[in-house]
């Protein structure tokens, strides 16, 4: 299949990479072509800047999740459009662990043979920014980079010395951006803002988007995406008939689901209905309830005041209605949440408060299945976690579905708590590499025939 593409990395995290990948996405569509955007990684907020600006649903590609085979396919089923863009993650070589490159960008670059970009921070280099872009080119066998951008150039001069440095490697420069602080992003404790959270956060990433795209070669990046080899062609994915009915919890307090999750429910037959655990007062008719991650703690407020909607969704899990929850969905069923200087009531289903630390968990994670968890899951799961938060645990009789082999998960390297028929984790998955999404479809097609 013929699949224009290009892949933006960095040479760090924050160098930009988001902003300029927008930027990017503006000036490609603004020349008449549709852009089809992607992530790599497990990041759920920057794939949500990348949507706004291209009005269409950005896809993650990540290799510890949805394995090699799991990426390309992914990327061919989802590249209908006229060119498709890959933000990468991190630095262009961070994966797994620092001895290879596995699950890193260039990783992601090497299986969807794609032509990259790399961003360099240019404030506080001149020179030296050759030897930099000259090391990544080196790093690894066949880098793929084949140019590069400057970002938070200073002035002329500044920009001078870097051209005048960079002829040495001979990348071409498709890029050379001033520094502008209108051209930064706000951030918060888990990275950038997420753009369902801020309704005016749309009008500002276009905005920068069409400023930034007027120093960037927006032609030249066309021609290099075109010139990007074959890709083999995969299956189309296959659509079950609908035989249950999920709903699935969707607003500025629970918004970290990635679109191939929902897909797949989709295609293992599952509809679905979403609702507001903020400001809904009832669920849809369901059989079964998902409330994915986000920053429960944030809007804390807002959920502690609808009691309603808590005690509703209490009472359908201890009525057995299968329930699957990830990290701020994990955090919602606990009895308490204390952020800042409040505390926040929530659903009370675990005997559990959460409390946010400073401390980071950033892990990949693989996990084992207990006998007897809910939805009869078994084999490997693999996924990540990415939380300040931590759990207490008020009751000794608490119940885990996951033995952990990498990764923090609750306590004492175990994730997933259970109660009833719900699994709750800290743990992120991504359906398209585990057993589920099918076992929790399974269990909602049973609970409808009760």
């Amino acid at each position: 299949m013929k699949i224009p593409r290009i892949v933006i990395a960095g040479a760090t995290s924050g160098v930009g990479k988001t902003s300029i990948t927008c930027a990017i996405i503006h000036g490609i569509q603004n020349k008449g072509y549709s852009v089809q955007p992607f992530k790599v990684g497990p990041d759920f907020i920057d794939p949500s800047y990348l949507t706004s600006v291209s009005g269409r649903t950005a896809r993650n590609l990540d290799v510890w999740m949805m394995g090699k085979g799991g990426v390309l396919k992914n990327f061919v089923q989802n590249s209908q459009q006229n060119l498709s863009i890959i933000e990468g993650v991190m630095g262009y070589y961070d994966g797994f662990d620092g001895k290879s490159s596995y699950a890193s960008t260039y990783d992601v670059a090497r299986i969807v043979k794609s032509n990259v970009i790399l961003v360099l921070d240019a404030s506080k280099a001149a020179r030296s920014i050759a030897a930099t872009a000259m090391g990544f080119v080196k790093f690894e066998k066949n880098s793929r980079i084949c140019g590069v951008i400057l970002n938070r150039i200073g002035s002329k001069r500044h920009e001078a010395l870097c051209r005048d440095a960079l002829k040495k490697t001979g990348l071409p420069i498709l890029g050379v951006i001033p520094r502008d602080n209108s051209f930064q992003l706000e951030s918060r404790h888990l990275g950038l803002v997420p753009v369902p959270e801020n309704k005016d956060l749309e009008k500002k990433i276009k905005s920068m988007a069409t400023n930034i795209s007027k120093f960037i070669e927006i032609d030249k990046i066309i021609k290099i995406s075109k010139d990007s080899p074959l890709l083999p062609k995969v299956s189309s994915k296959e659509k079950r008939k609908t035989k249950t009915t999920i709903a699935v919890a969707l607003d500025e307090s629970f918004n970290f689901y990635y679109q191939g999750n929902l897909d797949v429910l989709s295609d293992l037959g599952a509809e679905l209905e979403f609702f507001s655990p903020c400001y809904d007062t009832k669920i849809p008719s369901c059989d079964g309830i998902y409330i994915g991650g986000g920053f429960p703690e944030v809007k804390g407020s807002l959920l502690q005041k609808n009691q309603t909607m808590k005690n509703l969704i209490k009472k359908l899990a201890q009525d057995g209605m299968p329930i699957y929850a990830e990290c701020g969905g994990l955090m919602y069923l606990t009895n308490s949440i204390r952020y800042n200087s409040g505390k926040f009531q929530m659903v009370g289903l675990f005997d559990a408060v959460t409390v946010m630390e400073k401390n980071l968990k950033l892990n990949y994670t693989s996990a084992k299945p207990k006998p007897g968890s809910p939805f009869s899951l078994s084999g490997i799961i693999k996924g990540h976690e990415f939380h300040y938060s931590e759990i207490e645990l008020l009751s000794r009789d608490s119940k885990f579905a996951y033995d952990m082999s990498s990764g923090i998960g609750i306590k004492d390297k175990k994730d997933g708590l259970v109660a009833y028929n719900t699994l709750a984790s800290y743990m992120h998955v991504h359906f398209a590499g585990s057993s589920i999404a099918n076992n929790f479809v399974k269990s909602c097609m049973l609970y409808s025939r009760k």
